[in-house]
């Protein structure tokens, strides 16, 4: 299935998808460990992310001035501005590299990055400002809310490049997948495929439920359908 552009197969797997049975696919097709860790979650339940995976490169910084030598002593925050700058419409703000003792995202950040159509955000850590950002309804993937400040502990230090999270790697520009079952990285040569053949599967195995429902034996289903 060909779709014209990314709005066209976002749209088509947020309506007929969902993370498990891509998930089922990429195993099929050898990509063994996509699934971020499962203490990475929607702020709520409801909340889906798609899109393409901006990551960013966080590290634990404890001088807020001018104390080091380094570019990044002088600079609040590090690169983080400049990268929360550069998202870009569908884009899916990823970040790790800091130790959980601070939030890494917050409501002023997802207002920046809705003005500039970005898709969510997902955060090895923690976001804050809970409140507000589910006011926004700005897809957020994290460990929880914990108020405490990035300013005085962490900086981005880099941003666009290949990061791993859980021993997952996330590369620029494959898709991230995300609901309340977990996230999913879908890396971009694989895309295509698994994702017609995430398709063929939801619709097969709607055929099972039915099924199912008319009084079909679970063995006898999956004898005819293949799935389960």
């Amino acid at each position: 299935m060909k779709f014209a552009d990314d709005d066209q197969l976002f749209a088509a797997m947020r309506a007929r998808l969902f993370t498990a049975v891509v998930g089922d696919v990429l195993d099929t097709m050898g990509f063994l460990h996509q699934f971020l860790p499962p203490h990475i979650r929607p702020l709520r339940d409801d909340m889906v992310a798609i899109g393409r995976a901006m990551p960013v490169l966080e590290a634990d910084y404890f001088r807020r001035s001018d104390e080091g030598p380094g570019a990044y002593s002088q600079k609040p925050f590090g690169l983080m501005f400049r990268a929360l700058d550069s998202l870009k419409a569908n884009e899916i703000y990823v970040a790790t590299g800091a130790s959980p003792r601070y939030a890494l995202w917050g409501e002023l950040m997802s207002t920046r990055a809705m003005m500039l159509k970005a898709s969510g955000a997902v955060l090895d850590g923690y976001c804050r400002d809970s409140a507000g950002i589910l006011d926004l309804n700005f897809a957020t993937f994290c460990y929880g809310s914990y108020a405490q400040d990035q300013a005085p502990r962490g900086k981005v230090v880099d941003f666009g490049v290949t990061v791993e999270i859980g021993g997952v790697r996330i590369r620029p520009g494959d898709i991230i997948f995300g609901d309340r079952d977990g996230v999913l990285v879908i890396p971009r040569e694989a895309e295509s495929d698994a994702i017609a053949a995430a398709l063929d599967k939801a619709a097969a195995e709607n055929k099972v439920r039915q099924a199912i429902e008319a009084g079909m034996s679970s063995e006898e289903a999956f004898s005819r359908f293949g799935v389960m």
